[in-house]
């Protein structure tokens, strides 16, 4: 299939992925709005742990951006007979990585909670909520490839169906679990971490039902098990492996940022985490823009046209931005008006302490939008070690200017905050002149 430099070729396959690389997001985000009807120190602990989760979420979402970028440039060298091959080895190598993340989940993170979390009801709280949050991450693993398949071949139309199923779901039973209506437990929560979990059970199956009714995907070699190629998922592994890398330093040091915040007191983290709350629904459109990039950089590197891709880069940066800045700053200038529907309370103390990082937050969207736009085109040229190497240095950066903020000055959250700027900002640098150096043409996958 062979994809073109227009506007509207961008918004065909991003739009759907907006909605389906948010899916954690649209969790959190649920799971959140929620547990800030149950109380403060709930809402404060579910920042904290859906974070990590978050996390956890992005490592399986990274390896199946290697697959996605194959399968994106097998398209482009019309060898669509070779995705079922690609798909499958990507799926076998989830399945042993959720394994391996359940129980880190279910027996690792005692051990690894108590070395940076110093509240004793956020430790309790954030333990109780991966009880049952955990079980989700088999049906999340293969999800994220299900949905990298039909990315890669840039048929994204069914993304937006299984995220809403998701979505319902999710909020349906958050609603019946924490809350113990419709005969169902009072969980806490506990409540949403199950919650979540038989969400991402239902899309899971939704889409695979998908999959087997789909008469086109029978060109990919789809209904045929193939054995596994271990030399392939090799392949598929160092490609990916990098990209793992970055989410992990990425959301890590944002982690990290949680557990040093939290360290100011619970008021602080609860504030935070409103604001990340915020964070993950304004940044929707970058992700759907960043992860529809990757097929089309991946796709005309395939199609033999290496020039058109920091022309489509910069279009889809220019969408990215103008998209994000139409939904952000109305929120931004009227936080209290549109967060009442989802967080009305008597007391709105917690919005109003929010506003100074809210004026922060429309800065670190902007940079936000344009960066990881550039920094996923990037990523689709396969030059995904090099991609590990500026995020790496710019969250050690990242990290040690939060620190020396949070302890040694009175800068308080919104200069926390500011870091993101920092981030971004130099990540664009970077990211620009690389590309524009044209040192990824001798990249090959």
């Amino acid at each position: 299939m062979r994809l073109r430099t227009s506007y509207r070729q961008i918004l065909a396959i991003s739009a759907p992925i907006m909605l389906g690389s948010a899916a954690q997001n649209v969790v959190a985000l649920s799971d959140s709005v929620f547990l800030y009807h149950l109380s403060e120190e709930d809402f404060a602990s579910i920042g904290f742990v859906s974070v990590f989760y978050l996390v956890v979420a992005a490592i399986g979402f990274g390896f199946s951006r290697g697959g996605q970028i194959m399968i994106a440039r097998r398209m482009g060298e019309e060898r669509s007979h070779e995705i079922g091959r690609t798909f499958y080895s990507m799926v076998y190598f989830e399945i042993g990585l959720a394994i391996f993340m359940f129980f880190f989940m279910q027996y690792g993170c005692y051990y690894f909670f108590s070395l940076i979390i110093d509240s004793p009801v956020i430790f309790d709280k954030s333990l109780e909520y991966l009880s049952t949050r955990s079980w989700g991450v088999f049906f999340s693993y293969v999800g994220v490839s299900m949905i990298a398949l039909y990315t890669g071949v840039a048929r994204t139309a069914f993304i937006i169906v299984d995220t809403v199923i998701l979505g319902i779901v999710n909020i349906v039973l958050n609603y019946g679990l924490i809350f113990g209506k419709w005969g169902l437990p009072a969980m806490g929560i506990a409540g949403a971490g199950l919650a979540s979990t038989i969400a991402e059970i239902v899309a899971f199956a939704v889409f695979f039902i998908y999959i087997l009714s789909d008469k086109k995907a029978r060109a990919y070699q789809l209904f045929k098990l193939p054995k596994i190629d271990f030399e392939l998922i090799k392949q598929q592994y160092k490609l990916a492996l990098p990209i793992v890398a970055q989410a992990f330093v990425g959301l890590g040091s944002w982690f990290v940022f949680f557990g040093i915040v939290e360290n100011l007191g619970e008021r602080e983290l609860a504030i935070t985490n409103l604001v990340r709350m915020v964070y993950l629904v304004l940044s929707i459109p970058t992700w759907g823009f960043a992860s529809g990039v990757n097929t089309l950089v991946s796709n005309f590197i395939g199609q033999q046209k290496r020039q058109a891709v920091l022309p489509i880069t910069w279009k889809t940066a220019k969408l990215a931005l103008f998209t994000t800045l139409l939904i952000s700053v109305p929120l931004v200038l009227f936080p209290h008006s549109i967060l009442y529907p989802l967080l009305g309370s008597e007391d709105m103390s917690l919005i109003t302490d929010a506003q100074p990082i809210f004026y922060v937050l429309l800065g670190i969207l902007s940079l936000f939008a344009v960066g990881s736009v550039f920094f996923n085109g990037l990523v689709g040229t396969g030059a995904t070690w090099y991609g590990l190497k500026i995020q790496t240095w710019c969250a050690l950066g990242y990290l040690g200017y939060i620190y020396i903020v949070v302890n040694y000055t009175n800068g308080g959250l919104p200069w926390a905050w500011a870091s993101e700027i920092f981030y971004w900002l130099i990540m664009l640098v970077v990211t620009v002149r690389y590309l524009q150096s044209r040192e990824w043409y001798a990249v090959r996958i």
